[in-house]
């Protein structure tokens, strides 16, 4: 249903991740911090800054000389209402191949200040229209935007079915070595990393009570007061998803659209979307396990200003253990 092998769809993605890797690297070491981080507009799914606009520019440019080869949907931020882009321009969307859903910068607001690696995301789906979700993307590829200190970064792809693969280049000479993502096998959280996502004000004191009240309810709180579960507040879904492959985390879930809802909120605030989220793929084709906030697989539609949440378990076991306490929590909460 997709009108090139996944190796050559693999092969495109990676060379305008790299472009973009390549811009956004040159952007930090020209401008400032300051420069950077200068709001330009807040689109329907996500404020954008100056750090934003050249790359978007970038990936529009790749978009169309690609389209020309065969038609296709662009789904990312500021290029529509809804995100999507029938290409080339004066198309329609039936017409296309396949769906490309893209974000270009997963983690702006860290990269922007040279704190840590942001990603460039991608998924590739069978054009089914609007109703095409997450559940339809069949292959992913996460590129590192890393630091200017870094001159390691990694890529990792995975096509459905096939398992998940990585990439490290050497930034300096060019050199590149494989390896394969795997997650953790720890069977609890003790003296591991978990987390559930509490960026931003809004919602922070339900979710961080809810995180408090699984812990414990795990047994992974230690009365003596010596911690037996991390934090990592990584602040980019596609560097959440890199931990859970690569074994660093062990649990992870986004869970703000729920908080935001219990809270009563008419309109929720920013939230992780389809294009944040195109890529879990890979955490579940490295033996990962992905689900939204009923247990169930994603099957979020793309659609910019969708709100997407997600639950991650490194492994079955810990699934097993975890999952059952934080669904009645979960549900429990939202339902009073």
């Amino acid at each position: 249903m997709l009108p090139y092998p996944a190796q050559e769809f693999i092969r495109k993605v990676r060379a305008l991740h790299e472009q973009i890797r390549s811009e956004v690297r040159a952007q930090l070491l020209q401008h400032s911090s300051e420069w950077l981080a200068q709001a330009t507009e807040s689109a329907e799914g996500d404020t954008q800054f100056r750090i934003d606009v050249q790359v978007e520019r970038l990936l529009l440019q790749f978009c169309q000389q690609w389209a020309q080869d065969v038609p296709f949907v662009l789904v990312a931020e500021g290029i529509s209402e809804h995100g999507w882009l029938a290409l080339p321009q004066g198309t329609d969307e039936e017409e296309g191949q396949f769906v490309l859903v893209i974000d270009p910068i997963d983690g702006s607001r860290m990269i922007m200040y040279d704190k840590r690696s942001a990603w460039c995301l991608t998924g590739i789906a069978p054009n089914r229209g609007r109703q095409t979700t997450l559940a339809d993307i069949q292959i992913a590829i996460q590129t590192e935007l890393p630091t200017t200190r870094q001159h390691l970064a990694d890529t990792l792809w995975a096509v459905r079915g096939q398992g998940a693969f990585g990439e490290r280049r050497n930034l300096l000479d060019g050199s590149t070595s494989t390896f394969r993502p795997r997650p953790s096998s720890a069977p609890d959280l003790r003296y591991g990393f978990a987390s559930i996502a509490n960026f931003f004000p809004d919602g922070k004191a339900w979710l961080a009570t809810l995180e408090e009240r699984l812990y414990r309810d795990l047994g992974s709180l230690d009365v003596r007061g010596n911690p037996l579960v991390f934090a990592d507040q990584y602040l980019s879904t596609g560097g959440q998803i890199y931990e859970l492959s690569v074994g660093h985390d062990r649990f992870i879930a986004d869970l703000r659209p729920v908080a935001f809802r219990h809270l009563g909120y008419t309109t929720l605030p920013l939230c992780a979307h389809p294009y944040d989220a195109c890529t879990e793929l890979i955490a579940r084709e490295a033996g990962a396990i992905i689900t939204d906030e009923y247990g169930q697989q994603l099957r979020t539609p793309l659609d910019i200003r969708e709100p997407v949440a997600w639950i991650g378990y490194a492994n079955p076991a810990l699934r097993a253990s975890i999952e059952p306490v934080l669904l009645k929590l979960l549900h429990g909460e939202a339902e009073r």
